[in-house]
């Protein structure tokens, strides 16, 4: 926000020597103006400054659209106009200026700068060390042709790499260069119950013509992109996490599904290819470890020293919605940047509601329009939802239409109300959805409005015999506060599988991500949808997941012989649960602190990450050690190892002792279990000698946290020191909980780990 606040300090400056002598442009020529208001004299009628600002621009342009809309620097808003127009825009009361802009560049997305790296990119490792790092992405398939995956200024392949590039239908192994080394595609197991893949609507072949794999491919590892946006949306310049690194995209989705037969033997082709990294925003299953496909491609990955990220699954807010939970995956969960795309609801009794859409095309026009509620608008029991061929056209041509959420896909809704001869929709919120909004590219000029929103529109269209509305589009905002939040479909712990594990791991920004599209599919995914753009907005864990794959290619690159729980350890350690103001992080589902459950240790912050000081690191045996603790029989640990391993009858393995860098605390207040448990930790130094103290916030009256020892001593690199926490809980009734942090410090590094504690 501060980068913007400069950008327009120096426009103003400049224009401030801009010659009024300048010859005009040709009279018709539109071009984008800042049209600075006097906000306090905004006239009463108006109820949102934004409606006022709307309605002095459609006074001189029917068809002008709101680029952006200013609230700090100055209070104004930018849009297209003509010369003419922008003299009659300049003459009208609470006009201050209109002022032609000036040209200039960001230089990042959101994502790179909401996440520090932007400003610390001399912290970080060199392009060559990071050029020999490799992502591999399990997913959709890539567009090669994207310009996120340019090699320019890359090169040789690193020698160590070993896989392929296939070809098939509409793709060649030409397609692959420099960044994207390697492309394969799995089918078997989807065709073996499917039947065989139809060509002429999906490519056998590692192309992606859903645009799902694309986007984490890029989010992860894209090159950089100037002027990228979606139809003018979140303007910037577009860049992956690890810019530099090499991408390998493994297509093991198709539209029938993942199959676990497919990823797992994409995940033995990558193992065997040697890549770094695995990316997989793709839900796992729920089962015992030993039966996950997910979770044992992945133990095979962590033995060969692959970090695999996956995502947390879209299963919030409800509780246990985990997917992916096996501790030698890195599990994330999203959260929202402080970039938003407002879109205001007006109704016709002066009430404004704010909504977001990501919408460009035609412009309603600029007057109040009729409006009905899809439930009175259709015959169907479900009519509100607009699900297909629901509405009668007759009650909704000319309309706008709201239409509840739940069921089908947002954007469809918006497809079924066009279809009918609607010509706008207001999409509102259930109780499930709350207030999280989340942006679509519709097909119609609409917008989506939170739940308590969606209440008050309701309470207008019910009491009104004449109901009007309009919407207003108002690009791109930033700066947005409070940011991080925890996104609502972000699933949550606590951990179904195994309760002694805390996830998710962390967060990470998953709301609302531009990144690079599919050339075969519209923004929307709907057939209906002939537009073809090159980078796309969406939102889920499978935006979160690519962002933590390519933060830990930047880690691995600074730190080769780092493990991937070590990798995995620093970024959970630095990880942060606080705003700047010290308030906790939002839960947008609640609209109060998240916890631990929801957010892991905290959101990623990947330069505080490269030099955590202390890590938690873990071994194959440790993991194994895990397994006997859970009691699984030598067959299901070979199922999972594949190795004969037989767990020592003498030795007592605790889940608790494995040394993971959070603690989930399980009192069982129906089998009457023990009040007191231990947890045994280990840190290895990788930072600078030093004495580390140990606290514990906040106090939390219903457990007694005692740490042994208090201090640690660390004298060189890589030396290893033990504690042991113990958990004291008092009687509480089921269901109940309490979070509390762990936090290591020598006044240098901060070393945090969150504690939830449960009774079940």
């Amino acid at each position: 926000m501060e980068m913007v606040k400069c950008f327009m300090i120096v426009l103003l400056l400049r224009f401030c020597h801009v010659s009024t002598s300048e010859p005009l442009e040709k009279k018709n020529q539109r071009k984008t103006y800042i049209v600075h208001m006097a906000k306090s004299e905004m006239p009463a009628s108006f109820q949102h400054h934004t409606h006022w600002y709307d309605s002095s621009l459609k006074s001189v342009s029917g068809s002008g659209q709101m680029l952006y809309t200013y609230e700090n620097v100055i209070h104004g808003f930018s849009t297209q106009l003509t010369n003419e127009e922008a003299q009659q825009l300049e003459s009208q009361p609470g006009i201050l200026a209109v002022l032609p802009e000036l040209r200039y560049e960001l230089h990042t997305t959101r994502s790179p700068q909401f996440l520090g790296l932007s400003e610390a990119a001399d912290l970080f490792p060199d392009s060559d060390s990071v050029s020999e790092v490799i992502i591999g992405v399990l997913d959709t398939g890539v567009w090669p042709e994207s310009k996120s995956f340019a090699d320019t200024g890359l090169g040789p392949i690193p020698s160590n790499w070993k896989g392929a590039c296939e070809s098939g239908t509409n793709f060649r192994s030409s397609n692959c260069n420099r960044k994207l080394i390697g492309a394969r595609y799995f089918a078997n197991g989807y065709e073996a119950t499917l039947g065989p893949i139809d060509v002429s609507k999906e490519s056998k072949s590692p192309r992606d013509d859903d645009g799902h794999g694309t986007h984490t491919a890029s989010t992860a590892a894209g090159s950089v992109v100037d002027g990228a946006s979606l139809f003018g949306y979140a303007p910037g310049t577009a860049r992956g996490m690890a810019t530099r690194a090499r991408v390998a995209v493994y297509k093991v989705c198709w539209t029938g599904g993942c199959f676990s037969s497919d990823i797992l033997a994409a995940m033995d082709k990558a193992i065997d290819d040697n890549v770094d990294v695995l990316s997989m925003s793709i839900g796992g299953g729920k089962s015992d470890y030993f039966r996950d496909s997910v979770a044992i491609g992945a133990f095979a990955a962590m033995e060969k020293g692959i970090l695999v990220s996956c995502s947390a699954g879209n299963g919030g807010p409800g509780p246990y919605s985990l997917s992916n939970v096996a501790p030698w995956i890195t599990t994330v969960g999203a959260g929202t940047l402080d970039r938003d795309f407002p879109a205001y609801v007006s109704l016709g009794n002066g009430r404004n509601y704010s909504g977001v859409s990501l919408y460009k095309g035609s412009t309603l026009p600029g007057k109040l329009l009729p409006f009905v509620y899809a439930g009175n608008a259709s015959n169907a029991t479900s009519g509100n939802l607009c699900m297909m061929g629901s509405l009668i056209p007759e009650k909704v041509a000319g309309k706008i239409v709201l239409c509840d959420r739940g069921m089908n896909a947002r954007v469809q809704k918006g497809a079924v109300v066009k279809a009918a001869g609607g010509i706008g929709m207001v999409l509102a919120n259930n109780a499930a959805n709350g207030e999280e909004l989340v942006a679509d590219a519709h097909l119609l000029p609409a917008t989506a409005v939170g739940q308590k929103s969606g209440d008050a529109i309701k309470n207008y269209l019910f009491s009104n015999p004449k109901p009007t509305v309009t919407i207003l589009f108002e690009g791109t905002k930033v700066g947005i506060e409070p940011s991080p939040v925890v996104a609502a479909f972000s699933s949550r712990g606590p951990n179904l599988i195994t309760p002694e594990i805390l996830k998710p791991d962390m967060i990470a920004p998953g709301v609302n991500i531009l990144a690079g599209w599919s050339g075969a599919a519209g923004p929307t995914g709907l057939a209906m949808d002939s537009r073809r753009v090159d980078f796309n907005i969406i939102s889920g864990t499978s935006m979160s997941c690519p962002h933590v794959s390519g933060l830990a290619g930047l880690l691995k690159a600074a730190h080769p012989d780092w493990s991937p729980a070590a990798i995995r350890s620093a970024l959970m350690t630095t990880a942060y649960t606080e705003y700047k103001n010290k308030q906790k992080l939002q839960d947008i589902a609640t609209g109060k602190a998240s916890t631990p459950f929801d957010h892991g240790a905290g959101h990623v912050d990947p330069v505080s990450a490269l030099n955590p000081g202390l890590v938690y690191d873990l071994t194959v045996e440790d993991y194994l050690g895990f397994l006997c603790a859970l009691n699984y029989s030598e067959f299901q640990i070979r199922s999972l190892a594949r190795r004969n391993f037989s767990c020592d009858a003498s030795k007592k393995y605790r889940v608790t002792d494995l040394n993971y860098p959070s603690f989930a605390v399980n009192f069982d207040t129906i089998m009457g279990g023990s009040n007191v448990v231990k947890y045994t930790r280990t840190l290895t130094n990788v930072g600078s000698p030093g004495t580390y103290k140990v606290s514990i916030s906040p106090e939390t009256p219903t457990v007694k946290i005692s740490i042994e020892p208090q201090t640690l001593s660390f004298s060189q690199a890589n030396e290893k020191k033990s504690y042991t926490v113990t958990f004291t809980g008092s009687s509480q009734p089921s269901n109940t909980f309490s979070f509390a942090r762990l936090e290591w410090s020598d006044g240098k590094y901060t070393v945090g780990s969150p504690i939830a504690i449960s009774w079940t």
